[in-house]
């Protein structure tokens, strides 16, 4: 049981931890001061120390180098005695046992740091085996230009070994560069060791200014992880290294282990400057869910705009002349690079109106054909009579087209954009080509939004099944739309600021009775007040996200409120907050 490390927040797998020594150490840090070796036993056999809540004592081990055979390992493993002071334990990453530590140092970090698809495949293995509520602690490798990266892959603790190895031998290190001193006619940096004249500066001096560089990038790290944009420096730091541009790639590869840590709505904003952006869990989600979850319950055309630089879309100027060339005689879907394409019932919902891209007028195509595979699959899964495309020449366009050319897209497209799609002309054919259709209504519009939203949060036709028999009734203005069954009881609210509903008790009553895919937290005999902590956890759905809407059901109450960890994680993990309780019912 985890007794000295608790998770406080979360970034995708990057974490702010709470290393719970007698001063308490905010990860991920830099340990070297509180970490205490008890010994190898290649030397000797050792006891279990005696170790003070004031540092983190490494157990006797037996470091294994990389490559080492899983018969060796199995040889030489190591049972450690229970303890009751803060400890770390050695292992290997391709055979990582836990030990019933607060930390676990892997031993062979020096082995697959530098090489993107073994740095890889060492953190996934290790987070894989060893419990999610203790820290992971890689020694000798950390640097001011990798450790941002380090962080992101889900690593808690470092030192500075080989920072000040670099400094010995006469490396100057930065957040985008290892540089020679002697190549240096100025300090580019403004830490106590650089105030001094340049040829004052030596190696002690160094040795200094590469613990404080790293010391700063770790600071950066950690208000990076609390703002939820650490990738967004991520996109752009890695750059300054060919092995952590790999790295990141890598991970970026292996979509389940970053989704199911990474939250489902947040309101911080993703800077959309690169092509890697498209690949990140929250673009690959949302296009997911779009064209998985997500269902067109309008029976009118298909009418494609193009995005617009103010969010949400429908608050543009661009997009409000469309809105009244149209007047709700169309299905109105935005285009967008890097999200894909985003109906109006979903444009709250994160990340749709949480991006921001650089705006150049020209498309790459990488995405091209990630809009384009996006709008072909939303085709072939939603219905529609025809489709009006009311999008610009550049990019727009040409995607539209090569969408239209698939054999499995049976429809007809209308093209009405003469110039640019805000002229005159352009607009009076927006009108004509939708004239004769049929209006829909606010109600059909606000029934239609509310039930798209739990299709999207909750799962495949949740929509219908939470809502669909009853005569509903919404309430408010949107965005602030409250749902309410026909004897008046409200069920749940739409969140304007991420776009997703709250449900209320009577909501989560007719969640648990319903056919919808259930984000169930099942809790021991006792009654919730603000928080449940994991060790109260017997059991939590799989699909449970950071962030999830919950229902939380035990033998002495209901209760719903939003995950603060994956379903996963609330079971593995002895502590932390699994979920926060927005309404509570003891039974």
């Amino acid at each position: 049981m985890t007794e000295y490390f608790e998770i406080l927040d979360r970034d995708g797998a990057a974490r702010i931890g709470d290393l719970r020594l007698a001063e308490p150490v905010t990860t991920p840090a830099r340990l070297d001061d509180v970490l205490v070796d008890s010994g190898s036993l290649w030397n000797a056999d050792h006891e279990a120390p005696d170790g003070d809540e004031h540092e983190l004592t490494i157990l006797p081990h037996r470091s294994l180098p990389a490559g080492t055979r899983d018969e060796v390992q199995d040889a030489f493993a190591t049972d450690h005695a229970d303890t009751d002071f803060p400890t770390a334990a050695v292992v290997a990453s391709n055979d990582p046992t836990p030990q019933g530590a607060d930390a676990y140092i892997l031993s062979d970090a020096s082995g697959f740091v530098g090489h993107g698809g073994g740095f890889k495949d060492a953190i996934i293995s290790a987070k894989d085996a060893l419990p999610a509520d203790t820290a992971l602690v890689l020694s000798g490798v950390a640097t001011p230009r990798n450790v941002a990266l380090l962080a992101y892959a889900g690593v808690d603790g470092v030192d500075a070994k080989l920072a000040k190895v670099k400094a010995s031998q006469g490396m100057y290190l930065t957040s985008d560069a290892e540089l020679f001193l002697t190549d240096l006619n100025e300090l580019p940096c403004s830490c106590p060791a650089c105030q001094q004249p340049r040829e004052e500066f030596d190696r002690e001096d160094c040795i200094d200014h590469n613990v404080a560089a790293l010391d700063a990038e770790l600071r950066r790290v950690r208000e990076r992880v609390r703002a939820g944009r650490l990738r967004d420096y991520i996109e752009g730091q890695a750059r300054h290294d060919n092995w952590l541009t790999a790295a990141f790639r890598e991970f970026d590869d292996e979509y389940s282990y970053l989704e199911t840590r990474t939250p489902v709505m947040r309101t911080s904003e993703i800077a959309a400057a690169t092509s890697d952006t498209i690949r990140r869990v929250e673009i690959q989600r949302f296009a997911e869910r779009v064209t998985t979850r997500y269902r067109n319950r309008f029976d009118n055309p298909l009418v494609l705009v193009p995005c617009s630089a103010r969010k949400p879309y429908s608050e543009s100027q661009s997009h409000g002349q469309f809105h009244d060339a149209i007047g709700y005689r169309g299905h109105t879907v935005s285009m967008t690079s890097p999200i894909g394409v985003v109906p109006p019932e979903l444009e709250l919902t994160y990340p749709a109106q949480q991006y921001d891209s650089v705006v150049t007028g020209r498309w790459s195509e990488d995405e091209k054909q990630f809009v384009a595979s996006v709008l072909r699959r939303y085709l072939q899964r939603n219905d529609y009579p025809r489709v009006v495309a009311h999008v610009p020449d550049h990019g727009y366009r040409d995607i539209v087209e090569r969408v239209e050319a698939d054999p499995e897209i049976d429809l007809d497209f209308e093209y009405t954009v003469e110039g640019h799609p805000t002229d005159t002309d352009s607009l009076a054919n927006l009108a004509g080509a939708l004239e004769g259709e049929l209006k829909f209504s606010k109600r059909e519009r606000q029934h239609n939004t509310i039930k798209a939203i739990a299709d999207y949060q909750f799962g495949d036709n949740a929509g219908d099944a939470l809502f669909g028999d009853i005569e509903i009734q919404t309430t408010g203005r949107y965005p602030k739309l409250q749902l309410r069954n026909d004897d008046g009881d409200q069920l749940a609210t739409m969140v304007p600021q991420y776009g997703l509903l709250a449900m209320t008790l009577a909501g989560g009553d007719r969640w648990l009775a319903s056919d919808a895919p259930t984000k169930r937290v099942d809790i021991e005999g006792f009654v919730p007040h603000g928080s449940v902590l994991a060790p109260g956890v017997v059991d939590a759905s799989d699909d449970i996200r950071p962030g999830d809407e919950v229902v939380i059901d035990g033998s002495a109450a209901f209760a719903v409120g939003r995950a603060e960890m994956s379903g996963p994680e609330m079971v593995d993990s002895t502590r932390g907050v699994a979920s926060t309780v927005r309404h509570v019912r003891e039974r």
